[in-house]
C-alpha cells in the first residue's frame, strides 16, 4: 500500500520541476537540480499514478511550464468547463423554462430541459405561478426524448446518491426526494409530500446502509428505525417517469395536466417563458459541481440548436464549431463528468479556459467559479487575505483535477490545469501539494 511519504515523493517530481523552472535565475538552481535527481532515483511509486500540469500566461501567450501536457486524463467534473462553454455559446441571458402556445381555452407546453422548476437549489423561475394562474386547460406535449436516465459510462450503483439524479426532459424538484427527520417525531416528512406513503422503516440494525435507501427499480424508500434520531435531512434521487412527472405537477398545481402525444395541426409552440438567469445555472454547476444541472445545460443547448433534447447534438456542435483549435480533441460524452469515458489533456483544458476568459469578463467569471477560501468546493482550501485561486475541481475515485486561474501578487492572471489519474494514496495529500504549488506561484511569479 502506498504510504504518505512515498506518495508525497511521487508527486514531488513535478513540484521540483516547477520550482526549478521558476527559480532558474536564483542561486538555488544547483541544489534544486540535485534534489530533483535524488527524488527521481529514490521514488518507488512513480508509476503508480499519472500527473499532468500546465501553467500558461494568456497575456504573453506563453506556456510557463508543462508536464505531460498532451497526455489524456480522466477529467471528472473538469468536464463541466466544457459544458459551461457550451452554454455560453448557445444560451442567452435567461433560461427558457418552456415553449408554449395558447389558443382559445387551451395552452400547450413542452420541455426544454430546464432544471430549475421547483428545484430547491436554484432561484424560483416563476413557472409555477405562470401555469397556476393560466385560465386555459393545460396540455403537456410528450417530447421526443431518447436519452437514458444515466449517461454513458456512469456507475449504476451510484443510483442512491444525490449526485446521481437522473437526466430527464423536464426535471421537477431537482429529481430528488428530501426526507426530513425530527427528533420529536417518530415519522419523517418528505418534500415533495407526494412520496410520504412510499417510505417505510426497517428494524434490522445489521443493514449495511445509513440514512435513506431507495430500491433500485422502484420509488420505494426505507430507513433504519432508531429509538432516537437527531434532526437531519437526507436527499435521494427518485426514478423519473412521464407518469410520475404529470402526477407531481398536477399535485403541485392542484389542477389536471393533460398529456398529448402530438401537436395539433396549425399549432406552433413559438412562445417561450423565460425563468431564471443562465448564470444561476452556471454558478451552481461550477461552484457546487451540481451534476444534474450540468446534464440539463447540455439538453438546453441541444434544444436551442436543433429543437431536440439530445446531449450529443450539443457536444458535436460545440466541438465542430468552437473547439477546433484545441491542441487535442477531447473525448467528451456527458455534461457532468460522471463518466469515465471522458478523456481530456491538460493543455486542451488550458486552451478552453483561455477561450472562456476571452468571452466572459473577469468580474463575472470569478463570481461563477469556486473561489479559494471563500466559496463552493474550494471554500476550505487556498485560504488567504485576498482570494487568488478561481477554479473547477474534478474528483472521483483515484482521479483528481483542478483547473482554472491563479492571480499572482504581481497582478498577473495565469491559467493552469492539474490533472491526476490512477493514484492510490490519500487524495488529501494531493490537494495539499497542489495548494503549495499554486501558493508558490502566487508569491513568486
Amino acid at each position: 500500500m502506498t504510504t504518505n511519504k512515498s506518495f508525497s515523493t511521487y508527486f514531488l517530481f513535478p513540484v521540483i520541476l516547477l520550482l526549478f523552472l521558476l527559480l532558474s535565475a536564483c542561486s538555488t538552481t544547483r541544489s534544486l537540480r540535485r534534489d530533483l535527481n535524488k527524488e527521481r532515483s529514490n521514488t518507488e511509486n512513480m508509476s503508480r499514478g499519472f500527473t499532468g500540469f500546465v501553467l500558461y500566461d494568456a497575456g504573453s501567450e506563453k506556456t510557463i511550464f508543462e508536464h505531460n501536457a498532451g497526455k489524456y486524463f480522466t477529467p471528472a467534473s473538469n468536464i463541466k468547463l466544457f459544458t459551461f462553454y457550451a452554454g455560453l455559446q448557445t444560451l442567452g441571458d435567461s433560461v427558457p423554462a418552456i415553449r408554449y402556445a395558447a389558443r382559445n381555452d387551451s395552452l400547450i407546453f413542452k420541455a426544454t430541459g430546464d432544471p430549475s422548476f421547483l428545484n430547491p437549489d436554484l432561484p424560483d423561475s416563476g413557472l409555477l405561478e405562470f401555469l397556476k394562474n393560466r385560465e386555459e386547460q393545460l396540455f403537456y406535449l410528450k417530447p421526443t426524448y431518447t436519452e437514458e436516465a444515466f449517461g454513458p459510462g456512469w456507475a449504476w450503483d451510484d443510483y442512491n446518491y444525490a449526485f446521481s439524479a437522473e437526466r430527464v426532459p423536464f426535471p421537477i424538484y431537482g429529481n430528488k426526494l428530501k426526507v426530513i427527520f425530527k427528533e420529536d417525531n417518530p415519522l419523517p416528512s418528505t418534500n415533495p409530500s407526494f412520496f410520504k406513503n412510499m417510505i417505510s422503516a426497517e428494524e434490522d440494525s445489521l443493514k449495511n446502509y445509513r440514512g435513506i435507501r431507495r430500491e433500485l427499480f422502484s420509488n420505494d424508500f426505507t430507513y433504519i428505525q432508531k429509538e432516537s434520531r437527531k434532526n437531519s435531512e437526507e436527499t435521494v434521487p427518485f426514478i423519473y417517469s412521464e407518469k410520475l412527472f404529470l402526477k407531481l405537477l398536477s399535485d403541485t398545481l392542484q389542477r389536471e395536466i393533460h398529456l398529448i402525444k402530438g401537436l395539433p395541426q396549425k399549432w406552433q409552440l413559438s412562445t417561450s417563458y423565460y425563468g431564471i438567469a443562465t448564470d444561476s445555472l452556471y454558478k451552481r454547476m461550477l461552484r457546487q459541481s451540481d451534476n444534474l444541472i450540468a446534464e440539463q445545460i447540455l439538453l438546453l443547448a441541444s434544444e436551442s440548436i436543433a429543437d431536440t433534447l439530445k446531449s450529443d447534438i450539443a457536444i458535436d456542435f460545440i466541438k465542430k464549431n468552437h473547439l477546433k483549435s484545441l491542441p487535442d480533441e477531447p473525448v467528451w460524452v456527458d455534461g457532468s463528468g460522471l463518466s469515465r469515458y471522458n478523456l481530456v489533456t491538460p493543455r486542451s483544458i488550458v486552451k478552453l479556459l483561455e477561450k472562456i476568459q476571452n468571452k466572459v469578463n473577469w468580474e463575472r467569471l470569478t463570481a461563477l467559479l469556486a473561489t479559494g477560501g471563500q466559496s463552493g468546493t474550494l471554500k476550505n482550501s487556498f485560504k488567504a487575505k485576498e482570494a487568488f485561486v478561481f477554479a473547477k475541481t474534478g474528483s472521483m475515485s483515484n482521479n483528481y483535477s483542478l483547473s482554472g486561474y491563479v492571480k499572482t501578487d504581481n497582478g498577473k492572471i495565469l491559467i493552469f490545469s492539474f490533472m491526476n489519474s490512477n493514484f492510490t494514496a490519500d487524495s488529501e495529500l494531493l490537494r495539499k501539494q497542489i495548494e503549495q504549488i499554486l501558493l508558490f506561484i502566487k508569491d513568486n511569479y
